[in-house]
């Protein structure tokens, strides 16, 4: 094993969801947006990005995971609108958004934080905003064609899906992308 390991821990989504944001991807590519695109199957949603952690603690955060989810059953949510961080005059990332137990998803992810820093993990300062990153902008794009985008896209909703596992990953960073590798998961 590598000396450190470069994690996240977050909700996986169902093929019907991931198909629904490959041609959503499609069609903003077509539109010659200015981004690097997520690989369709590395969509994910991401609850803790953790980064660098040695090896030997995987298991001290797989407890921490585990005493998260312990009161919590599985949560509906619906993938739905377009979305940019961090504004619309400078986007990095776009996005879509979510709906449906937001309450209990934040809830979790409140939980997770909590446990993850009482172990002496950093602990996010930003409010935690559930979202599916579909890419990240290489360069300025106009803020009107945002605007268009996100107008065209105000419809768009998945199927309800249910979120019922959480998945500690590895995320390894190669020339043609990351790859993402899973350390362990819980049921809840």
């Amino acid at each position: 094993m590598p000396p450190t390991l470069r994690t996240f821990i977050a909700l996986e989504l169902p093929p019907s969801v991931i198909s629904l944001l490959e041609k959503v991807q499609e069609d903003l590519k077509s539109m010659g947006l200015p981004a690097k695109w997520v690989r369709p199957e590395n969509i994910h949603l991401t609850l803790k990005f953790i980064g660098n952690i040695n090896p030997g603690d995987i298991d001290k955060i797989g407890g921490a995971m585990m005493d998260a989810v312990d009161d919590f059953a599985a949560i509906t949510l619906v993938a739905g609108g377009i979305g940019v961080f961090p504004g619309i005059k400078r986007p990095r990332v776009i996005w879509v958004g979510l709906g449906g137990q937001i309450q209990l998803l934040f809830a979790m992810q409140r939980v997770l934080e909590e446990n993850l820093a009482a172990l002496g993990f950093k602990e996010e300062k930003r409010p935690f905003k559930g979202h599916l990153t579909l890419g990240r902008f290489r360069q300025t794009v106009n803020p009107n064609t945002i605007r268009q985008i996100m107008r065209e896209h105000a419809n768009l909703y998945s199927e309800e899906f249910t979120a019922r596992r959480i998945i500690l990953f590895k995320s390894d960073l190669k020339p043609a992308g990351a790859v993402y590798s899973q350390l362990m998961n819980f049921t809840f």
